[in-house]
Protein backbone atom coordinates (compact mmCIF):
# COMPACT_ATOMS: atom_id res chain seq x y z
CA UNK A 1 0.00 0.00 0.00
CA UNK A 2 2.86 2.38 0.80
CA UNK A 3 4.32 1.76 -2.65
CA UNK A 4 1.06 2.72 -4.33
CA UNK A 5 0.75 5.95 -2.32
CA UNK A 6 4.37 6.88 -3.05
CA UNK A 7 3.80 6.15 -6.73
CA UNK A 8 0.87 8.57 -6.81
CA UNK A 9 2.93 11.26 -5.04
CA UNK A 10 5.83 10.83 -7.47
CA UNK A 11 3.44 11.21 -10.41
CA UNK A 12 2.19 14.52 -8.99
CA UNK A 13 5.74 15.76 -8.38
CA UNK A 14 6.69 14.66 -11.88
CA UNK A 15 3.89 16.75 -13.37
CA UNK A 16 4.92 19.81 -11.34
CA UNK A 17 8.70 19.49 -11.89
CA UNK A 18 9.44 17.50 -15.07
CA UNK A 19 6.34 18.86 -16.74
CA UNK A 20 7.51 22.43 -16.18
CA UNK A 21 10.99 21.55 -17.43
CA UNK A 22 9.49 20.06 -20.60
CA UNK A 23 7.38 23.17 -21.11
CA UNK A 24 10.37 25.45 -20.52
CA UNK A 25 12.48 23.62 -23.10
CA UNK A 26 9.73 23.75 -25.73
CA UNK A 27 8.97 27.41 -24.86
CA UNK A 28 5.30 28.01 -25.80
CA UNK A 29 4.51 31.52 -26.99
CA UNK A 30 1.58 33.65 -28.13
CA UNK A 31 1.34 32.52 -31.76
CA UNK A 32 -2.04 31.47 -33.17
CA UNK A 33 -3.04 27.83 -32.88
CA UNK A 34 -4.82 25.92 -35.70
CA UNK A 35 -8.16 26.30 -33.88
CA UNK A 36 -7.85 30.08 -34.34
CA UNK A 37 -5.86 30.33 -37.56
CA UNK A 38 -7.80 27.67 -39.53
CA UNK A 39 -11.09 26.95 -37.69
CA UNK A 40 -12.69 24.79 -40.42
CA UNK A 41 -15.68 23.79 -38.27
CA UNK A 42 -14.85 20.07 -38.58
CA UNK A 43 -11.44 19.22 -37.12
CA UNK A 44 -9.90 22.59 -36.25
CA UNK A 45 -12.43 23.87 -33.73
CA UNK A 46 -11.76 26.02 -30.61
CA UNK A 47 -12.42 24.08 -27.42
CA UNK A 48 -12.42 25.14 -23.78
CA UNK A 49 -9.27 23.95 -21.94
CA UNK A 50 -11.13 21.72 -19.46
CA UNK A 51 -13.04 20.07 -22.27
CA UNK A 52 -9.87 19.65 -24.37
CA UNK A 53 -8.22 17.95 -21.38
CA UNK A 54 -11.10 15.49 -20.94
CA UNK A 55 -11.21 14.72 -24.66
CA UNK A 56 -7.45 14.13 -24.71
CA UNK A 57 -7.65 11.91 -21.61
CA UNK A 58 -10.44 9.81 -23.06
CA UNK A 59 -8.67 9.64 -26.44
CA UNK A 60 -5.57 8.10 -24.89
CA UNK A 61 -7.03 6.22 -21.89
CA UNK A 62 -8.47 3.29 -23.80
CA UNK A 63 -7.95 -0.39 -23.14
CA UNK A 64 -4.20 0.11 -22.71
CA UNK A 65 -3.99 1.47 -19.14
CA UNK A 66 -6.57 -1.10 -18.00
CA UNK A 67 -5.93 -4.33 -19.89
CA UNK A 68 -2.24 -3.53 -20.40
CA UNK A 69 -1.78 -2.72 -16.71
CA UNK A 70 -3.50 -5.96 -15.70
CA UNK A 71 -1.27 -7.99 -18.01
CA UNK A 72 1.73 -6.02 -16.78
CA UNK A 73 0.77 -6.84 -13.19
CA UNK A 74 1.55 -10.49 -14.01
CA UNK A 75 5.20 -9.48 -13.59
CA UNK A 76 4.45 -8.34 -10.03
CA UNK A 77 4.56 -4.89 -8.39
CA UNK A 78 7.74 -4.06 -10.33
CA UNK A 79 5.25 -2.81 -12.93
CA UNK A 80 4.56 0.22 -10.69
CA UNK A 81 8.07 1.54 -11.41
CA UNK A 82 7.62 1.38 -15.18
CA UNK A 83 4.20 3.05 -15.04
CA UNK A 84 5.48 5.92 -12.86
CA UNK A 85 8.88 6.71 -14.35
CA UNK A 86 7.92 5.68 -17.87
CA UNK A 87 5.05 8.17 -17.76
CA UNK A 88 6.98 11.08 -16.25
CA UNK A 89 10.19 10.80 -18.28
CA UNK A 90 8.84 9.23 -21.45
CA UNK A 91 5.08 9.09 -21.99
CA UNK A 92 4.08 12.58 -20.86
CA UNK A 93 7.07 14.19 -22.63
CA UNK A 94 6.15 12.21 -25.76
CA UNK A 95 2.52 13.37 -25.64
CA UNK A 96 3.38 17.01 -24.95
CA UNK A 97 5.92 17.21 -27.76
CA UNK A 98 3.64 15.40 -30.23
CA UNK A 99 0.82 17.81 -29.53
CA UNK A 100 2.82 21.03 -29.41
CA UNK A 101 4.95 20.35 -32.50
CA UNK A 102 1.76 19.45 -34.37
CA UNK A 103 0.18 22.72 -33.25
CA UNK A 104 3.07 24.62 -34.83
CA UNK A 105 2.51 22.73 -38.09
CA UNK A 106 -1.21 23.45 -38.57
CA UNK A 107 -2.21 20.28 -36.69
CA UNK A 108 -0.14 17.94 -38.88
CA UNK A 109 -0.12 14.21 -38.07
CA UNK A 110 2.88 12.31 -36.73
CA UNK A 111 3.37 10.89 -40.24
CA UNK A 112 3.77 14.35 -41.78
CA UNK A 113 5.98 15.52 -38.91
CA UNK A 114 8.20 12.47 -39.45
CA UNK A 115 8.68 13.53 -43.05
CA UNK A 116 9.45 17.13 -42.09
CA UNK A 117 12.12 16.17 -39.54
CA UNK A 118 13.38 12.69 -40.49
CA UNK A 119 13.06 12.75 -44.28
CA UNK A 120 10.52 11.88 -46.97
CA UNK A 121 11.14 8.13 -46.69
CA UNK A 122 10.15 8.33 -43.02
CA UNK A 123 7.01 10.19 -44.05
CA UNK A 124 5.76 7.33 -46.23
CA UNK A 125 6.80 4.64 -43.79
CA UNK A 126 4.97 6.39 -40.98
CA UNK A 127 1.88 7.01 -43.09
CA UNK A 128 1.50 3.26 -43.59
CA UNK A 129 2.65 2.32 -40.10
CA UNK A 130 0.35 4.83 -38.38
CA UNK A 131 -2.75 3.79 -40.27
CA UNK A 132 -2.05 0.09 -39.60
CA UNK A 133 -1.57 0.83 -35.89
CA UNK A 134 -4.75 2.90 -35.72
CA UNK A 135 -6.85 0.21 -37.41
CA UNK A 136 -5.40 -2.42 -35.04
CA UNK A 137 -6.10 -0.06 -32.16
CA UNK A 138 -9.67 0.51 -33.31
CA UNK A 139 -10.16 -3.26 -33.57
CA UNK A 140 -8.88 -3.84 -30.03
CA UNK A 141 -11.20 -1.10 -28.82
CA UNK A 142 -14.20 -2.78 -30.46
CA UNK A 143 -13.68 -6.34 -29.26
CA UNK A 144 -12.91 -5.59 -25.61
CA UNK A 145 -16.00 -3.46 -24.78
CA UNK A 146 -18.20 -5.71 -26.95
CA UNK A 147 -17.10 -8.74 -24.92
CA UNK A 148 -17.82 -6.99 -21.65
CA UNK A 149 -21.21 -5.68 -22.80
CA UNK A 150 -22.14 -9.21 -23.85
CA UNK A 151 -21.64 -10.31 -20.22
CA UNK A 152 -24.51 -8.02 -19.20
CA UNK A 153 -26.83 -9.07 -22.03
CA UNK A 154 -26.34 -12.83 -22.07
CA UNK A 155 -29.11 -14.50 -24.04
CA UNK A 156 -30.30 -11.27 -25.69
CA UNK A 157 -27.44 -9.44 -27.42
CA UNK A 158 -24.18 -11.26 -28.17
CA UNK A 159 -20.69 -9.86 -28.73
CA UNK A 160 -21.08 -9.77 -32.53
CA UNK A 161 -24.14 -7.53 -32.37
CA UNK A 162 -22.44 -5.24 -29.86
CA UNK A 163 -19.41 -5.04 -32.19
CA UNK A 164 -21.67 -3.88 -35.04
CA UNK A 165 -23.33 -1.28 -32.80
CA UNK A 166 -19.94 0.06 -31.70
CA UNK A 167 -18.71 0.22 -35.31
CA UNK A 168 -21.81 2.25 -36.28
CA UNK A 169 -21.01 4.68 -33.46
CA UNK A 170 -17.41 4.86 -34.74
CA UNK A 171 -18.72 5.79 -38.17
CA UNK A 172 -20.64 8.74 -36.74
CA UNK A 173 -17.79 9.85 -34.46
CA UNK A 174 -15.31 9.71 -37.34
CA UNK A 175 -17.49 11.68 -39.75
CA UNK A 176 -19.11 14.37 -37.61
CA UNK A 177 -17.36 17.60 -36.55
CA UNK A 178 -15.35 17.00 -33.37
CA UNK A 179 -17.50 19.33 -31.26
CA UNK A 180 -20.83 17.77 -32.29
CA UNK A 181 -20.54 14.26 -30.81
CA UNK A 182 -17.13 13.76 -29.20
CA UNK A 183 -17.06 17.22 -27.67
CA UNK A 184 -20.49 16.73 -26.07
CA UNK A 185 -20.20 13.13 -24.85
CA UNK A 186 -16.63 13.11 -23.57
CA UNK A 187 -17.07 15.46 -20.58
CA UNK A 188 -19.76 13.10 -19.22
CA UNK A 189 -17.60 10.06 -19.93
CA UNK A 190 -14.66 11.82 -18.27
CA UNK A 191 -16.54 12.11 -14.98
CA UNK A 192 -17.44 8.43 -15.26
CA UNK A 193 -13.80 7.52 -15.89
CA UNK A 194 -12.62 9.36 -12.77
CA UNK A 195 -15.37 7.81 -10.63
CA UNK A 196 -14.45 4.37 -11.95
CA UNK A 197 -10.83 4.71 -10.86
CA UNK A 198 -11.78 6.12 -7.46
CA UNK A 199 -14.34 3.41 -6.69
CA UNK A 200 -12.09 0.51 -7.67
CA UNK A 201 -9.07 1.66 -5.65
CA UNK A 202 -11.36 2.72 -2.80
CA UNK A 203 -12.85 -0.75 -2.67
CA UNK A 204 -9.35 -2.29 -2.53
CA UNK A 205 -7.99 0.08 0.13
CA UNK A 206 -11.05 -0.04 2.41
CA UNK A 207 -11.61 -3.78 2.17
CA UNK A 208 -10.63 -4.33 5.78
CA UNK A 209 -7.51 -6.26 4.87
CA UNK A 210 -9.31 -8.60 2.48
CA UNK A 211 -7.22 -7.29 -0.42
CA UNK A 212 -3.56 -6.41 0.10
CA UNK A 213 -1.55 -4.34 -2.38
CA UNK A 214 2.04 -5.68 -2.35
CA UNK A 215 5.06 -3.41 -2.08
CA UNK A 216 7.44 -2.78 -4.97
CA UNK A 217 10.20 -5.28 -5.62
CA UNK A 218 12.45 -5.82 -8.63
CA UNK A 219 11.69 -9.53 -8.80
CA UNK A 220 10.06 -11.00 -11.89
CA UNK A 221 7.00 -12.78 -10.48
CA UNK A 222 5.59 -13.79 -13.84
CA UNK A 223 4.56 -17.49 -13.80
CA UNK A 224 6.52 -17.96 -17.03
CA UNK A 225 9.47 -15.80 -15.96
CA UNK A 226 12.02 -17.96 -17.77
CA UNK A 227 10.47 -17.32 -21.17
CA UNK A 228 8.92 -13.94 -20.33
CA UNK A 229 11.64 -11.72 -18.86
CA UNK A 230 10.86 -8.21 -17.63
CA UNK A 231 13.14 -6.83 -20.33
CA UNK A 232 11.67 -6.25 -22.84
CA UNK A 233 8.26 -7.94 -22.38
CA UNK A 234 6.89 -5.82 -19.53
CA UNK A 235 7.79 -2.60 -21.36
CA UNK A 236 5.76 -3.72 -24.38
CA UNK A 237 2.87 -5.28 -22.45
CA UNK A 238 1.90 -2.12 -20.56
CA UNK A 239 0.79 -0.42 -23.75
CA UNK A 240 -0.47 3.14 -23.10
CA UNK A 241 0.03 2.90 -19.31
CA UNK A 242 3.56 4.34 -19.41
CA UNK A 243 4.32 5.45 -22.96
CA UNK A 244 2.34 4.97 -26.14
CA UNK A 245 2.89 5.82 -29.79
CA UNK A 246 -0.88 5.75 -30.20
CA UNK A 247 -0.91 9.03 -28.28
CA UNK A 248 1.23 10.59 -31.03
CA UNK A 249 -1.75 10.04 -33.33
CA UNK A 250 -4.20 11.51 -30.82
CA UNK A 251 -2.36 14.59 -29.57
CA UNK A 252 -2.43 16.27 -33.03
CA UNK A 253 -6.22 15.94 -32.95
CA UNK A 254 -6.44 18.06 -29.80
CA UNK A 255 -3.62 20.31 -31.07
CA UNK A 256 -6.23 21.43 -33.60
CA UNK A 257 -8.56 22.48 -30.75
CA UNK A 258 -6.41 24.29 -28.15
CA UNK A 259 -6.67 28.07 -28.25
CA UNK A 260 -3.27 28.84 -26.67
CA UNK A 261 0.10 27.07 -26.64
CA UNK A 262 0.27 27.62 -22.89
CA UNK A 263 -2.57 25.12 -22.46
CA UNK A 264 -0.24 22.35 -23.63
CA UNK A 265 1.26 21.25 -20.30
CA UNK A 266 -2.01 20.66 -18.40
CA UNK A 267 -3.72 19.13 -21.44
CA UNK A 268 -1.03 16.92 -23.01
CA UNK A 269 1.41 16.28 -20.16
CA UNK A 270 -1.39 16.28 -17.57
CA UNK A 271 -3.59 13.80 -19.44
CA UNK A 272 -0.73 11.29 -19.63
CA UNK A 273 -0.07 11.58 -15.89
CA UNK A 274 -3.79 11.05 -15.29
CA UNK A 275 -3.68 7.95 -17.47
CA UNK A 276 -0.76 6.65 -15.41
CA UNK A 277 -2.95 6.96 -12.31
CA UNK A 278 -5.58 4.79 -14.02
CA UNK A 279 -2.93 2.23 -14.95
CA UNK A 280 -1.65 2.15 -11.36
CA UNK A 281 -5.18 1.58 -10.07
CA UNK A 282 -5.75 -1.44 -12.28
CA UNK A 283 -2.27 -2.89 -11.79
CA UNK A 284 -2.76 -2.64 -8.02
CA UNK A 285 -6.27 -4.08 -8.27
CA UNK A 286 -4.99 -7.03 -10.30
CA UNK A 287 -2.23 -8.09 -7.91
CA UNK A 288 -4.36 -7.40 -4.82
CA UNK A 289 -7.57 -9.10 -5.92
CA UNK A 290 -6.06 -12.38 -7.11
CA UNK A 291 -3.32 -12.51 -4.49
CA UNK A 292 -0.70 -14.13 -6.74
CA UNK A 293 0.51 -13.47 -10.26
CA UNK A 294 -0.16 -17.13 -11.05
CA UNK A 295 -3.88 -16.74 -10.35
CA UNK A 296 -4.00 -13.40 -12.19
CA UNK A 297 -2.33 -14.94 -15.24
CA UNK A 298 -4.74 -17.87 -15.21
CA UNK A 299 -7.69 -15.48 -14.97
CA UNK A 300 -6.39 -13.45 -17.93
CA UNK A 301 -6.39 -16.65 -19.94
CA UNK A 302 -10.17 -16.37 -19.93
CA UNK A 303 -10.02 -12.84 -21.34
CA UNK A 304 -9.14 -9.44 -19.91
CA UNK A 305 -12.80 -8.37 -20.00
CA UNK A 306 -13.66 -11.25 -17.67
CA UNK A 307 -10.91 -10.16 -15.25
CA UNK A 308 -12.29 -6.62 -15.15
CA UNK A 309 -15.75 -8.02 -14.48
CA UNK A 310 -14.50 -10.30 -11.69
CA UNK A 311 -12.48 -7.55 -9.98
CA UNK A 312 -15.33 -5.04 -10.19
CA UNK A 313 -17.99 -7.36 -8.83
CA UNK A 314 -15.66 -8.91 -6.26
CA UNK A 315 -14.45 -5.59 -4.87
CA UNK A 316 -17.56 -3.42 -5.17
CA UNK A 317 -20.46 -5.83 -5.26
CA UNK A 318 -23.24 -5.90 -7.87
CA UNK A 319 -24.27 -2.26 -7.52
CA UNK A 320 -20.91 -0.52 -7.33
CA UNK A 321 -19.48 -2.73 -10.04
CA UNK A 322 -21.84 -1.25 -12.63
CA UNK A 323 -20.04 2.09 -12.33
CA UNK A 324 -16.60 0.54 -12.61
CA UNK A 325 -17.47 -1.74 -15.52
CA UNK A 326 -19.21 1.14 -17.31
CA UNK A 327 -15.95 3.07 -17.08
CA UNK A 328 -14.02 0.17 -18.58
CA UNK A 329 -16.52 -0.01 -21.43
CA UNK A 330 -16.35 3.72 -22.07
CA UNK A 331 -12.52 3.90 -22.03
CA UNK A 332 -11.86 1.75 -25.10
CA UNK A 333 -14.84 3.08 -27.05
CA UNK A 334 -13.67 6.67 -26.57
CA UNK A 335 -10.25 5.74 -27.94
CA UNK A 336 -11.51 3.53 -30.74
CA UNK A 337 -13.59 6.30 -32.28
CA UNK A 338 -10.69 8.73 -32.31
CA UNK A 339 -8.35 6.00 -33.63
CA UNK A 340 -10.43 5.78 -36.78
CA UNK A 341 -10.78 9.57 -36.85
CA UNK A 342 -6.98 9.95 -36.73
CA UNK A 343 -6.60 7.36 -39.50
CA UNK A 344 -9.01 9.40 -41.60
CA UNK A 345 -6.97 12.56 -41.07
CA UNK A 346 -3.68 10.84 -41.97
CA UNK A 347 -5.11 9.39 -45.18
CA UNK A 348 -6.68 12.74 -46.03
CA UNK A 349 -3.27 14.41 -45.63
CA UNK A 350 -1.65 11.71 -47.76
CA UNK A 351 -4.08 12.01 -50.68
CA UNK A 352 -4.75 15.75 -50.23
CA UNK A 353 -8.47 15.27 -49.67
CA UNK A 354 -10.11 18.35 -48.15
CA UNK A 355 -12.20 17.16 -45.19
CA UNK A 356 -14.78 19.90 -44.92
CA UNK A 357 -16.69 18.01 -47.62
CA UNK A 358 -18.72 15.10 -46.14
CA UNK A 359 -18.27 13.10 -49.35
CA UNK A 360 -14.48 13.14 -48.93
CA UNK A 361 -14.82 12.09 -45.30
CA UNK A 362 -17.02 9.15 -46.30
CA UNK A 363 -14.58 8.17 -49.05
CA UNK A 364 -11.83 7.69 -46.46
CA UNK A 365 -13.87 6.45 -43.50
CA UNK A 366 -15.87 3.58 -45.01
CA UNK A 367 -12.88 1.48 -46.19
CA UNK A 368 -11.23 1.93 -42.77
CA UNK A 369 -14.28 0.64 -40.94
CA UNK A 370 -14.64 -2.30 -43.34
CA UNK A 371 -11.08 -3.39 -42.54
CA UNK A 372 -11.73 -2.81 -38.84
CA UNK A 373 -14.88 -4.93 -39.07
CA UNK A 374 -13.01 -7.82 -40.70
CA UNK A 375 -10.29 -7.74 -38.03
CA UNK A 376 -12.97 -7.61 -35.34
CA UNK A 377 -14.58 -10.71 -36.82
CA UNK A 378 -11.20 -12.48 -36.74
CA UNK A 379 -10.53 -11.43 -33.15
CA UNK A 380 -13.92 -12.61 -31.91
CA UNK A 381 -14.13 -15.91 -33.83
CA UNK A 382 -10.66 -17.24 -33.00
CA UNK A 383 -9.68 -18.53 -29.56
CA UNK A 384 -6.49 -16.46 -29.45
CA UNK A 385 -7.56 -13.78 -31.91
CA UNK A 386 -7.70 -10.95 -29.38
CA UNK A 387 -4.34 -11.86 -27.81
CA UNK A 388 -2.71 -11.96 -31.26
CA UNK A 389 -4.12 -8.58 -32.31
CA UNK A 390 -3.15 -7.13 -28.90
CA UNK A 391 0.49 -8.28 -29.16
CA UNK A 392 0.95 -6.77 -32.61
CA UNK A 393 -0.82 -3.62 -31.47
CA UNK A 394 1.45 -3.34 -28.41
CA UNK A 395 4.68 -3.69 -30.37
CA UNK A 396 3.49 -1.31 -33.11
CA UNK A 397 2.44 1.08 -30.38
CA UNK A 398 5.85 1.24 -28.70
CA UNK A 399 7.69 1.38 -32.02
CA UNK A 400 5.65 4.41 -33.03
CA UNK A 401 6.50 5.99 -29.67
CA UNK A 402 10.18 5.47 -30.46
CA UNK A 403 9.80 7.26 -33.81
CA UNK A 404 7.74 10.10 -32.31
CA UNK A 405 10.45 10.74 -29.70
CA UNK A 406 13.15 10.85 -32.39
CA UNK A 407 10.97 13.30 -34.35
CA UNK A 408 10.76 15.49 -31.24
CA UNK A 409 14.53 15.23 -30.81
CA UNK A 410 15.11 16.36 -34.40
CA UNK A 411 12.68 19.22 -33.86
CA UNK A 412 14.54 20.43 -30.76
CA UNK A 413 17.84 20.33 -32.61
CA UNK A 414 16.54 22.05 -35.73
CA UNK A 415 14.94 24.83 -33.67
CA UNK A 416 18.24 25.58 -31.94
CA UNK A 417 17.59 24.08 -28.51
CA UNK A 418 20.98 22.40 -28.41
CA UNK A 419 22.21 18.93 -27.47
CA UNK A 420 21.65 19.18 -23.72
CA UNK A 421 18.01 20.21 -24.01
CA UNK A 422 17.40 17.66 -26.76
CA UNK A 423 18.39 14.91 -24.30
CA UNK A 424 14.90 15.41 -22.87
CA UNK A 425 13.56 13.32 -25.76
CA UNK A 426 16.74 11.63 -27.03
CA UNK A 427 17.22 9.53 -23.88
CA UNK A 428 13.69 8.04 -23.79
CA UNK A 429 13.90 7.62 -27.59
CA UNK A 430 17.09 5.58 -27.16
CA UNK A 431 15.49 3.49 -24.43
CA UNK A 432 12.40 2.74 -26.51
CA UNK A 433 14.58 1.88 -29.51
CA UNK A 434 16.22 -0.87 -27.48
CA UNK A 435 12.84 -2.08 -26.18
CA UNK A 436 11.24 -2.20 -29.63
CA UNK A 437 13.96 -4.10 -31.46
CA UNK A 438 14.73 -6.49 -28.61
CA UNK A 439 11.08 -7.45 -28.30
CA UNK A 440 10.42 -8.15 -31.97
CA UNK A 441 13.60 -10.26 -32.15
CA UNK A 442 12.62 -12.34 -29.09
CA UNK A 443 8.83 -12.57 -29.27
CA UNK A 444 7.04 -15.55 -30.73
CA UNK A 445 5.06 -13.25 -33.03
CA UNK A 446 8.41 -11.82 -34.14
CA UNK A 447 11.60 -13.75 -34.92
CA UNK A 448 11.72 -15.93 -31.79
CA UNK A 449 15.47 -15.47 -31.28
CA UNK A 450 17.32 -16.16 -28.05
CA UNK A 451 18.31 -13.52 -25.50
CA UNK A 452 21.96 -14.06 -26.45
CA UNK A 453 21.15 -12.55 -29.86
CA UNK A 454 18.26 -10.18 -29.09
CA UNK A 455 19.79 -8.38 -26.11
CA UNK A 456 23.07 -7.36 -27.79
CA UNK A 457 21.24 -6.47 -31.02
CA UNK A 458 18.83 -4.19 -29.15
CA UNK A 459 21.67 -2.48 -27.30
CA UNK A 460 23.75 -1.99 -30.45
CA UNK A 461 20.74 -0.61 -32.34
CA UNK A 462 19.88 1.88 -29.59
CA UNK A 463 23.53 2.87 -29.08
CA UNK A 464 23.92 3.44 -32.82
CA UNK A 465 20.96 5.80 -32.90
CA UNK A 466 22.23 7.69 -29.85
CA UNK A 467 25.67 8.07 -31.45
CA UNK A 468 23.97 9.40 -34.58
CA UNK A 469 22.15 11.90 -32.35
CA UNK A 470 25.48 13.02 -30.84
CA UNK A 471 26.97 13.46 -34.32
CA UNK A 472 23.98 15.40 -35.65
CA UNK A 473 23.76 17.59 -32.54
CA UNK A 474 27.47 18.35 -32.78
CA UNK A 475 27.09 19.46 -36.39
CA UNK A 476 24.08 21.56 -35.53
CA UNK A 477 26.00 23.24 -32.73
Amino acid sequence: MISLLLSLVVLLVGFLVWGRLTEKIFAPDGRQTPAIAINDGVDCVPMKPWKAFLVQLLNIAGTGPIFGALMGACFGPVVFLWIVFGSILGGAVHDYMSGMISSRHQGASIAELSGDYLGNAARWIMRVFSVVLLVLCGTVFVTSPAGLLARFTTGTINGTVWSVIILVYYLLATLLPIDKLIGKLYPVFGVLLVLMAVTVIGGIVFSGGRFVIPEISLANLHPEAETTPIWPFMFITVACGAISGFHATQSPMIAKCITSEKQGRPIFYGAMISEAVIALVWAAAGVAFYGTTQLLTEALGGGASNVVYEISTGVLGPVGSVLAVAGVIVCPITSGDTAFRSARLILAETFHLEQKNIRNRLLVTLPLLVVGGLLTWYATTNDKGFQTVWRYFSWSNQTLAMVALWVATAYLLKTGKGRVKALLTALPATFMSAVSLTYILMAGEGFGLSRAIAYPAGIVFAAGLFILFLIKSSKKA
